[in-house]
């Protein structure tokens, strides 16, 4: 179970807070030291709404969380209105440092993107499936994804989790949360699902998007929607079929060209519009380690309901943020609905 700590020995142990991993949303990240000697990154979370025993009730069920893809909590601290997260140590920084990264020396190979987006789909299924209860995170992201000495992709910061039973497939929001380019459609739109686990599972497909591609899905001064919204350009190469290989400078020859089509494709099936058309997380697990030929091709992807989109596409309404990612909260009644049937079973 995570430990509990002082205030008095966070400051401690980040020497009062003297170097900053980085900020998000939700609070800042610093690098720490335990007194048995292992680095540790302590998140000071913001102004918390809930009371310290709810905070507490939610450390226990994510300190319980043992697995390789999923960063482990050490300990925590509440004491007032102050709240932090001590986790453990990732040297290697965020996946964002490396999908994005113009510079060489920042830059993975396309074997090792690939792992990684394994090993991410592997922390995510065992999240929504394989607790005592299910975890759903809301914000998967590359600035959550840390990376050990080896690698090693660990999904983090559950700022925005909720935990649900195992048996509740539907989830009761008052807001919208997450970052815009990540975020689900049915957080907004009320009449395609209703919000479950399947939130995380399109947050995934436009993150594993991203890394097959090494660019951002979303280019908000693009002149027409075609270069907005990078999905369909890449749906429209794999509908083509006029090459055997997807023209990416990040996949140059077969053996790669094959792993991006195949992580392409299983990001396509994740991003669809529907909720219920979006495969389980474990699904997607056997669709990145299985056979490419295997996989079958994707309807194409909308943006919207009923597929609003202009060739001049108004950045503002289009709900489209720019590439900082910031986190963005927006209200919305969620509709009442049963559990919609999936079609695919885990």
């Amino acid at each position: 179970m995570p430990i509990r700590y002082s205030y008095k020995e966070i400051k401690k142990m980040t020497r009062g807070f003297k170097e900053k991993l980085g900020e998000g949303g939700f609070g800042a990240v610093y690098k720490g030291k335990l007194r048995s000697g292992p680095f540790v990154a302590i998140k000071l979370l913001g102004k918390a709404k809930a009371n310290g025993q709810e905070f507490i009730s939610e450390v226990a069920t994510i300190g319980r969380i043992h697995h390789a893809n999923v960063v482990r909590l050490i300990g925590f601290c509440v004491e007032g209105s102050k709240r932090a997260l001590i986790y453990e140590f990732m040297p290697n920084g965020s996946l964002d440092k490396y999908t994005f990264s113009k510079e060489k020396s920042a830059s993975l190979t396309s074997e090792k993107m690939f792992e990684i987006s394994l090993g991410v789909a592997r922390g995510m299924a065992y999240l929504h499936e394989g607790c005592d209860m299910q975890i759903l995170h809301f914000d998967i992201k590359p600035h959550n994804i840390l990376l050990d000495e080896n690698f090693i992709p660990k999904v983090s910061d559950f700022g925005l989790a909720k935990l649900y039973p195992l048996d509740n497939s539907n989830v009761s929001l008052t807001v919208a949360r997450g970052t815009i380019g990540y975020m689900a459609p049915e957080l907004f739109y009320q009449n395609i699902g209703a919000v479950s686990y399947k939130a995380d599972v399109y947050s995934f497909g436009m993150l594993l998007m991203e890394m097959a591609s090494q660019r951002r899905n979303m280019n908000p001064q693009a002149e027409h929607s075609s270069q907005l919204y990078f999905p369909y350009w890449i749906y429209d190469q794999l509908a083509a079929k006029e090459n055997d290989e997807i023209e990416m400078e990040s996949f140059d020859h077969e053996e790669r060209s094959e792993l991006a089509k195949k992580m392409f494709m299983t990001a396509l099936w994740c991003i669809q519009l529907k909720p219920s058309d979006r495969p389980s997380m474990n699904k997607v697990v056997e669709m990145l380690q299985g056979d490419v030929a295997s996989i079958e091709m994707p309807p194409k992807p909308s943006f919207y309901p009923n597929d609003v989109i202009q060739r001049d596409s108004n950045v503002e309404s289009s709900g489209v943020n720019d590439s900082n990612n910031s986190d963005v909260t927006a209200s919305f009644e969620e509709e009442s609905t049963t559990n919609p049937s999936l079609k695919f079973s885990s």
